[in-house]
């Protein structure tokens, strides 16, 4: 049996359509916050309904990337990850490997904590801006520090994700050019091992 040297196309399309998701959601959630600031100083322009869209719209792309991300954590539990290359160090293995535990721990993390967050307001989620598809609340506090706290985590953690994703980037960045090991190869199929 020979060891596979590339991640499997489901674990490949999982990965970019999660990555992309995921930093779109960050910047997104910026635009978020300053358009509902925008209302609050009463911008003309900017309307509740906007507002509301918005926040729906972030929370239906949310419970998307969870959906997806277990999906991805259950592809990845039953096939078998491609070996790490010769080269590396033992260090580097380890950071590698930490990195994608906090990877997996942030997917499902943000869009959990999330959740809790929107669960602390009376406002419905409308999925897909559907009032016929209200997300379930969580049964957590209704407390209004409680609801800070979570959405303090919330964003906080998407900096943590930021960090996190550029230093991934950097280090397929040297591996690929410093070190020539391959190892971007395994996540991008139009390049050679």
């Amino acid at each position: 049996m020979t060891e596979t040297t590339r991640y499997t196309n489901v674990a490949i399309i999982l990965h970019w359509v999660i990555a992309i998701l995921l930093i779109g959601m960050v910047f997104y959630g910026w635009y978020m916050d300053d358009l509902r600031g925008a209302l609050r100083l009463g911008t003309e322009g900017v309307t509740s309904d906007q507002v509301q869209f918005a926040y729906n719209a972030h929370k239906t792309v949310g419970m998307l990337v969870l959906l997806l991300s277990f999906a991805r954590l259950g592809w990845r539990l039953v096939h078998k990850a491609p070996g790490m290359p010769s080269g590396m160090k033992p260090w580097e293995q380890t950071v590698a490997k930490v990195t994608h535990l906090s990877f997996y721990v942030l997917m499902i993390g943000l869009p959990l904590v999330g959740w809790v967050a929107a669960s602390t307001t009376q406002l419905p989620t409308m999925l897909f801006n559907n009032p016929d598809l209200i997300l379930p609340r969580l049964p957590v506090s209704q407390d209004h520090d409680f609801h800070e706290l979570v959405g303090n985590i919330h964003s906080k953690g998407a900096w943590v994700l930021l960090i996190l994703t550029g230093l991934h980037v950097a280090a397929a960045l040297k591996h690929q050019f410093l070190d020539k090991d391959g190892l971007l190869s395994r996540m991008l199929p139009f390049l050679k091992g």
